[in-house]
């Protein structure tokens, strides 16, 4: 008996320090950049059938609305503008632009630890979305959200393992000025962490602004075009087939400012794309195939994000289905068409329809953030904290949902199947004379932390363990979590000269 209890005394010690212990990156169970690609809800026949219809819709039905200087530009690159005023791009235009186009792209961080290579099927997981109302946990009620929500939910990204990147999730919407917005945004972003940020420009001009800004950012324009850790997401496109004039204007800006671009397609399977899966995959290829052209157009092999976005309505009331199944096997096959360009790509996953932090949330964000993660979708935008359809934005469940991603990258690393881990030398050991169980023994103490993902919120306990524990919830222990980060000071914060000096120059309210 006493040797018993000093053996799992002894086992308990050793798990203790074994977990205490960091561990290098390669050795992590989990991690920025694992490569999915196992789950594949398109045949490649079907795949070539969605990029063939693709090419018909550029060539036969074309997009309207380009910029006049988006007009020169492609059509020097062969488009052919219409008397209807209708842009078409015939094949070989296409394809030569897909041909030039970056292929391995790296998303920079203002930290190197926190760049994202974009090449294959790596994946990557972050916040997106344009949300105008912050959830209440506590009070289970909304409220529109605020510049300092935009900087706080930055700060908590910076501290969470599974969120790689940090698109801007929120409107502020005590900014009225669109400049002041955009500047502002920029530097509640880049002041709350140094992972790779995305943001809007909302019109033209005011991106030159926001170089200068991220000039003074970076230590100068060289700086920042050596290593730009802002992107521009671009909504480009109205679909249907429609180019956003002023958008695309302030695009043309950024690329040749070097801010790397998302471009953005985001039509509504049944509203403003067709309503079936195919259909609404085919339009969002087209419109980002025809968003390749004309970026390549203006500086060819310039970074870019090949962004299909195509979202569910609920066909029964015309209200945004972001949590539904439909969602999550849009994205998963746009990831394909990304692979089968060879092109870095992003969609959405994550997002719920749900209004709290609740079992509907739970299933809907895990739903999509897997089956994305196992498709190889390089970027999983709005991949937690995004309620309400992208009405509302949740700080306890951007908390949350790094445990949501955590255990979706555990599904996307899969099974080890080599020699070792076939395991028959430890099950010699166990059985022959051993202790006849695995628990303490050196096989499964070494395959603790490697093999093995667990959650911070996610409760394991006994119902009697829980009782004694005082019952935990996960959101309240998400709302501590929250207070702690926000208690200390950001490690992204800007050094006080050179935020001074920040100040001076631009109109910043945080």
């Amino acid at each position: 008996m006493t040797q018993t209890r000093l053996r799992r005394a002894g086992g308990r010690a050793a798990r203790h320090a074994l977990r205490a212990a960091p561990l290098a990156d390669a050795k992590r169970p989990i991690r920025a950049g694992l490569p999915g690609g196992r789950y594949a809800p398109l045949s490649p026949d079907e795949v070539q059938r969605i990029h063939e219809a693709a090419l018909r819709v550029l060539d036969e039905i074309g997009l309207a609305d380009a910029p006049p200087s988006g007009v020169e530009a492609m059509t020097r690159s062969g488009a052919v503008l219409g008397s209807d005023g209708r842009l078409r791009f015939p094949r070989q235009v296409v394809e030569d632009a897909l041909a030039m186009a970056a292929q391995d792209v790296t998303m920079m961080g203002r930290d190197p630890r926190h760049d994202l290579s974009l090449s294959g099927t790596r994946v990557y997981f972050g916040t997106a979305g344009a949300a105008v109302s912050m959830v209440d946990a506590d009070g289970r009620s909304y409220r529109e959200s605020t510049l300092q929500d935009l900087h706080d939910a930055s700060r908590i990204a910076d501290q969470l393992d599974n969120i790689h990147f940090v698109q801007r999730p929120i409107v502020a919407r005590d900014l009225t000025d669109n400049l002041d917005l955009d500047l502002n945004t920029i530097y509640a972003c880049c002041s709350g962490t140094t992972k790779h940020i995305g943001t809007s420009i909302t019109e033209p001009g005011n991106e030159q602004a926001c170089l200068a800004l991220l000039h003074a950012i970076a230590g100068g324009e060289d700086a920042w075009r050596a290593r730009p850790f802002v992107s521009n997401t671009n909504c480009f496109v109205v679909p249907p087939l429609k180019f956003a004039t002023e958008s695309c204007q302030v695009m043309e800006g950024c690329i040749r400012g070097g801010m790397p671009v998302l471009l953005l397609s985001a039509g509504m399977a049944g509203a403003t794309a067709p309503a079936t899966l195919a259909g609404a995959i085919v339009q969002a290829v087209a419109e980002c195939l025809a968003g390749l052209v004309y970026v390549n157009a203006i500086v060819p092999g310039h970074p870019t994000v090949f962004g299909t976005w195509p979202f569910v309505v609920d066909l029964r009331t015309g209200a945004m289905s972001i949590g539904s199944g439909e969602q999550a096997l849009l994205s998963a096959a746009c990831a394909q068409m990304h692979q089968f360009y060879n092109l870095p790509g992003g969609a959405a996953a994550g997002a719920t329809d749900a209004k709290l932090p609740d079992m509907q949330a739970g299933w809907e964000q895990m739903c999509s953030n897997l089956l994305a993660g196992l498709s190889g979708l390089n970027m999983v935008y709005e991949a937690a904290g995004m309620h309400a359809s992208l009405l509302g934005f949740c700080h306890e469940s951007l908390i949350l949902g790094d445990d949501v991603i955590g255990q979706a990258l555990r599904c996307v690393k899969g099974i080890e199947v080599t020699d070792e881990t076939l395991a028959i030398k430890a099950m010699r050991e166990v059985c022959l004379g051993g202790p006849g169980h695995y628990l303490g023994v050196g096989d499964t103490l070494a395959r603790m932390e490697t093999d093995f993902v667990y959650p911070a919120f996610g409760n394991r306990m006994s119902p009697k363990e829980w009782e004694e524990a005082g019952r935990p919830d996960p959101v309240a222990c998400a709302t501590a979590r929250k207070h702690a980060i926000l208690a200390t000071t950001p490690s992204a914060a800007f050094e006080p000269t050179l935020d001074a000096e920040i100040r001076a120059r631009f109109p910043i309210h945080l």
